[in-house]
């Protein structure tokens, strides 16, 4: 049984990975999630179901439109991959319980929001306002501990964050992201997921810097490197920061 479940929740999880595809490519971009239809942004082919299939007809295809041959972005595949693997991980680490589905949600707000801002470098407000209410009433459900220790990890991700932005290191949308994540994770979970970010995102830069993918001084989205320490910080921060303080001691 446990099995079935986890290949369900795998394939919903590919076959939403495909929808916040849509949704992280067009809400950025001020357009309609139904209209006009998927279709081949080379030569504008509506494409048919067995284009929609998710990661498979990318790698059928080559990456490429089978129309007209144009580039489709890693973006679609690896975006669908993504959720599915973090469906199955919720499944697997948390069960079919509340905390499983916060997992859920949170990792389905992780993908949107990288998606996004691989693309544009922009974090959509429509997203974020979308997730907060539901991530609200799931961490208020979810708490297992003082909800105040959940509003300061709100209060310190979205001010820690602030202050960078101030001095033009990052961007309004990671302020605002980062507060809905920190008011998941709570506090001090805000700082491991915080931490880690810096640590994944100084790695991933200066790898890219170093290789001449990316120029010296050139932005780079952070959305991303916020969203994983969240995930990691949500599902294994308690391990990890009592595992330090045994260290110290």
């Amino acid at each position: 049984m446990t099995i079935t479940i986890a290949i369900y929740i795998t394939l919903l999880g590919l076959i939403l990975g495909s929808f916040y595809n849509v949704v992280a490519l067009r809400v950025p971009a001020g357009e309609s999630l139904s209209h006009p239809p998927s279709h081949c942004t080379g030569c504008g082919t509506r494409l048919k179901a067995r284009d929609l299939v998710p990661v498979f007809s990318w790698l059928f295809s080559r990456g490429r439109c089978r129309h007209c041959g144009a580039k489709v972005s890693v973006l679609y595949p690896l975006g669908e991959l993504a959720t599915g693997l973090l469906f199955l991980w919720s499944y697997l680490e948390f069960g079919l319980t509340v905390r499983g589905l916060t997992a859920v949600v949170l990792a389905s707000l992780a993908v949107i929001v990288t998606v996004a801002d691989l693309k544009y470098m922009l974090i959509p407000n429509k997203v974020l306002l979308f997730f907060a209410p539901l991530l609200l009433v799931l961490t208020l459900l979810n708490a297992d501990g003082p909800v105040w220790l959940y509003l300061l990890g709100a209060v310190v991700g979205g001010g820690g964050i602030f202050l960078f932005a101030w001095f033009g290191g990052m961007g309004m949308g990671d302020v605002k992201l980062f507060a809905l994540l920190g008011l998941v994770v709570g506090f001090p979970g805000v700082l491991l997921a915080f931490l880690t970010a810096c640590l994944l995102g100084t790695l991933v830069g200066g790898t890219l810097q170093l290789t001449g993918t990316v120029k010296r001084g050139q932005p780079v989205p952070f959305g991303p490197w916020l969203a994983v320490g969240a995930l990691l910080a949500y599902g294994y921060g308690s391990q990890i920061i009592s595992g330090y303080l045994s260290l110290i001691h």
